[in-house]
């Protein structure tokens, strides 16, 4: 005879940045017990603890799923790829580690749509409990928080150059693109232990200290395949993993983190979203919920590359007798390029003028292009990538068909906006002015790609449609929005429309895209997440943990 499946108080699909935060909180502060899914593996590499090291995995499968967009028609049917990170930890356990929250007028704007509760201020007691910052305090940050916040170890000499140029040309210098204000030019911020200079994961920051608790559960290499509904309320969820189907039944909530890609398909396989469309798939509906996978959203990046009269950037360092080298100093000393990410310095502007910026030019210090971009020989260099922070165009996620374990069509419309398309170019014809500008000019041997010829907006426009590349950061496809709004999946309390037992954590319920990276916005979600699910009423201190102040009638609630 069969054993049953245990039964457990909370499900969690998804163990990524969201998932991490949600599970450690419920566990350690409720007694909960929490199963955690993860579709990827448990472990990563070490190589990817060192801040340097998570280029080595940029273009491979090990640790992320390589999504493929459906051919654009305005990029002159490109079809890029578009990664999403599928390992315990999720894309903090991959990403380049930058720790942007956006700016405030992000928030103010959910709130204002939401009618309260998601505003700047909101957010920022999330902010400053979760972080602990190497330098920076109040009013914006924290010092005792899990989540490890510091500079790099390191910055090159084409990065400083850049920061230098940026102020030559009027930009302030900023030290702290969290703080009172974002537009500036300065050095990123990154989830980097100080200390140590290893990665700060949401694992390392939040899942560790639980890992051990008996009422934590956590199935790796699993997939969740569909989630059960029985009277229009989630009981449980069912996976296929390395012993095969089984299904986990739940007694409070399921709780879906499974990115924004993912969380919809999971969604449209339960029999939640398009009705139409569901039954194109033969998937019995639950909930007709028109707004499961559409209103997606990524910030999306272009390329000005030049070649430099020397070694300004890190070309050629993670190769031979010098990659030897760095690897010792970092293993000796905490020091050197290893220490490093390889993007260090950024700017916040708007070319138009605008005192709110549009733009976050990046300064990659080496010849970067993604990989269908073909003709640039790697060299000395560097590259400048405007990357617009709030496009207008709307694209999408769809089921392939029914197989839980077929891709999601995935249809992000880079471009699909003219204006999105205009922004960039200007930011182009920025980036150029920046190259020309005293440190960078005399350090600049020529633009190479482009190339000087490509001069006119109509030819940087078609240079636009053959490279744009995602920075990886998509959003907003099961987008909170108010009960009239029907377009919304989510409720500003993150419930999914029509199903008892069921919330969304994860970067999917964004009504808008936050003006930066979004690791840290995610991470904040997920953390006043739990302040709803478990009825918290406020925090006079956000230095005090959460779990002193909920109402009494939850204080047994799990």
């Amino acid at each position: 005879m069969a054993m049953a499946s245990p039964r457990f108080d909370y499900i969690i699909v998804g163990g990524g940045s969201a998932g991490c935060v949600v599970a450690s909180r419920l566990v350690a502060e409720h007694g909960a017990r929490v199963l955690l899914i993860e579709a990827g593996p448990r472990k990563t590499s070490r190589i990817l603890a060192m801040p340097a090291g998570y280029m080595k995995f940029l273009a491979r499968d090990t640790y992320l799923t390589m999504h493929e967009m459906v051919p654009q028609p305005q990029l002159e049917g490109r079809a890029p790829i578009v990664p999403q990170a599928k390992v315990l930890g999720g894309g903090s356990a991959v990403n380049a580690m930058v720790y942007i929250r956006g700016q405030a007028e992000d928030y103010d704007a959910w709130d204002e749509a939401l009618g309260g509760g998601w505003s700047y201020k909101d957010l920022l007691p999330h902010f400053i409990r979760q972080e602990g910052n190497d330098h920076l305090g109040k009013p914006y940050h924290g010092v005792s928080g899990p989540l490890k916040v510091s500079h790099l170890g390191q910055h090159s000499a084409m990065s400083r150059a850049f920061v230098q140029a940026l102020q030559e040309k009027g930009v302030p210098y900023s030290s702290d693109f969290n703080g009172a204000r974002q537009a500036g030019v300065g050095f990123m911020q990154h989830t980097i232990d100080w200390e140590t200079r290893r990665r700060c994961s949401a694992v390392d920051a939040f899942l560790r200290p639980v890992l051990s608790e008996p009422k934590l559960t956590i199935v790796a290499d699993t997939v969740a395949t569909r989630i059960r509904i029985e009277n229009g309320r989630a009981t449980g969820v069912e996976v296929k993993g390395p012993s095969g189907a089984e299904t986990f039944h739940v007694d409070s909530e399921v709780i879906v983190a499974a990115g924004t890609y993912m969380t919809p398909k999971l969604m449209m396989l339960s029999g939640i979203g398009p009705a139409d469309e569901l039954s194109q798939h033969g998937i019995a509906v639950h909930a007709d919920l028109p707004g499961v996978g559409r209103n997606l959203q990524d910030h999306h990046e272009v390329p000005i590359v030049a070649s430099t009269k020397g070694a300004f950037g890190y070309f050629g360092q993670d190769r031979g007798f010098a990659m030897i080298g760095h690897g010792l100093q970092y293993m000796l000393f905490k020091s050197g390029a290893v220490t490093t990410t390889g993007v260090e310095a950024c700017a916040f502007i708007d070319p138009d003028g605008s005192a709110r910026p549009t733009l976050q030019l990046y300064c990659v210090p080496t010849v970067y292009l993604d990989r269908d971009v073909p003709g640039v020989e790697p060299t000395h260099g560097v590259t400048l990538n405007p990357c617009l922070l709030r496009p207008k165009a709307r694209g999408s996620v769809r089921l392939a068909s029914a197989d839980p374990l077929a891709a999601p069509q995935v249809d992000p419309q880079f471009f699909g906006d003219p204006e999105d398309l205009r922004l960039t170019v200007a930011g182009l014809h920025y980036a150029r002015d920046v190259l020309a500008t005293s440190p960078v000019r005399g350090m600049v041997d020529r633009e190479i790609f482009p190339g000087p010829d490509v001069m006119s907006d109509e030819a940087l426009a078609a240079h636009c449609r053959r490279t744009v590349k995602t920075n990886y950061h998509p959003v907003g496809t099961c987008r909170m929005g108010r009960e009239t709004d029907r377009d919304a999946v989510v409720t500003p309390d993150l419930k999914v429309r029509g199903i008892e037992g069921l919330r969304i954590v994860d970067a999917s319920i964004m009504p808008t895209i936050t003006s930066g990276n979004t690791n840290a916005p995610v991470l904040a979600i997920a953390d006043k997440a739990v302040d709803i699910m478990m009825g918290f009423v406020g925090r006079k201190d956000p230095g005090q943990p959460v779990s002193r102040i909920r109402t009494a009638s939850h204080a047994n609630q799990v």
